[in-house]
């Protein structure tokens, strides 16, 4: 008799772990829905990546990125129509008494580059600043070429040119003969345009520019982390409230980026992981 109700047990027990799993776990439900980010161009690269991989471990969700730039993607995020706002800067006071919060997801150094036939290799800060600002007009100035400078920028609301300006304290006070929408187009025009300067984020540089020295000190990631190279800004995800008061998918979004798969994903992109 013990036997058999024995028996009985077991068989029941088996038919409700079908439905409840009997003896173990529940399993971690699935996440569903979508994830809305908007800001920073020059955190395509990032942001591309991360959301590909994202979406490949979570295929419940769908992940939107638009490249607004950093100040239209943190008025989208005060707004409400995006989860997570991108900004190639640091958030200002007033962003912050908002509401906003500054979620540093990696360091970026700001490159400076020039054509390849330029012969300037290093250039300083107050020269730099004398350029951005017109007083210094000619490559000849600074022991280059007979040749005048071409200014690119990038356009008001860039974070880009938002941390550049202010790292160098020319806020308002540069005279740009272009100022460009995107990283990658300051970096093809200055590339196609000689006598020109630009500056774009450091993991877009390539072979097609020469990436000047700053007062003898090279945009790396050994300089960046150790403070002596000027031109650094942080890559935020910023949020409307503290990550732990978002959402489900906002949350495992962000244990994702501080995952060693999401650490990976930093490196492999030229940025570096804050310590």
């Amino acid at each position: 008799m013990k036997k058999k109700l024995l028996a009985v047990l077991a068989a029941a027990c088996m038919m409700t772990a079908a439905f409840t799993g009997c003896g173990s776990e529940p399993a971690e439900e699935e996440l569903q829905g979508n994830l809305t980010l908007a800001g920073s161009t020059s955190m395509e690269k990032y942001c591309e990546a991360l959301s590909e991989s994202f979406m490949a471990a979570n295929p419940g969700v769908t992940v939107t990125v638009e490249y607004t730039g950093s100040g239209a993607g943190l008025e989208s995020l005060a707004a409400g129509s995006v989860d997570i706002g991108n900004s190639s800067r640091a958030l200002t006071d007033e962003e912050k008494s908002g509401g906003e919060v500054e979620n540093i997801v990696a360091l970026d150094g700001i490159a400076v580059v020039t054509d390849k036939a330029n012969t300037v290799a290093d250039v300083t800060a107050e020269g730099l600043a004398k350029i951005y600002k017109g007083e210094v007009a000619n490559w000849n100035e600074l022991g280059g070429e007979d040749q005048p400078i071409v200014v690119i920028g990038r356009e008001a609301g860039s974070g880009t040119r938002d941390a550049f300006e202010e790292l160098l304290e020319v806020q308002d006070n540069c005279a740009y003969a272009q100022e460009l929408d995107s990283t990658g187009a300051v970096l093809a025009k200055v590339a196609s345009t000689p006598g020109a300067i630009g500056y774009v984020s450091l993991d877009v540089v390539d072979d097609t520019v020469n990436a000047l020295t700053i007062d003898g000190v090279e945009a790396s990631e050994e300089q960046i982390l150790e403070g002596n190279y000027i031109l650094q800004r942080p890559f935020v995800m910023a949020t409307k409230g503290e990550i732990s008061q978002q959402n489900d998918i906002v949350k495992a979004w962000f244990d994702y980026v501080g995952s060693d798969e999401g650490k990976e994903i930093t490196k492999k992109v030229g940025l570096i992981i804050p310590q």
